[in-house]
């Protein structure tokens, strides 16, 4: 079952910034990419490192711990095969973020195109 959980307003995620939540039990880190919201895991599927301070490059987040490469729309590591992180899905509700909790789904809304390296990855 999903519910929706508020989790900031849209102010206080401006283009460009990154914030931290746990959400039942979960730690989970939200980016605006050009004024689009994007949610995932904050644990690298590899060996759980956090990936909130990761360097973002376009929609593409690298691990700081052993640069691995998740596409932030997907989850998944960019080309065919390869690990994948949990995604969420983020709606602005009357100025406030809400993130949609169930199952971490890499098949959330797309959402529109970043510019930068997810397209030359």
């Amino acid at each position: 079952m999903s519910h929706r959980i508020p989790v900031g307003t849209i102010d206080e995620l401006l283009p460009g910034q990154r914030k931290l939540v746990f959400l039942d039990g979960r730690s989970i880190v939200l980016f605006n990419i050009e004024g689009v919201i994007h949610a995932i895991e904050n644990s690298c599927p590899h060996q759980g490192a956090s990936l909130a301070s990761g360097q973002l490059d376009g929609c593409v987040l690298r691990c700081p711990a052993h640069g691995l490469r998740f596409d932030l729309r997907t989850g998944r590591m960019p080309g065919p095969g390869g690990l994948s992180v949990g995604t969420f899905l983020v709606q602005a509700v009357d100025g406030k973020l809400e993130l949609q909790i169930d199952e971490p789904s890499s098949a959330a809304s797309p959402a529109p195109a970043c510019k930068g390296a997810a397209e030359r990855a």
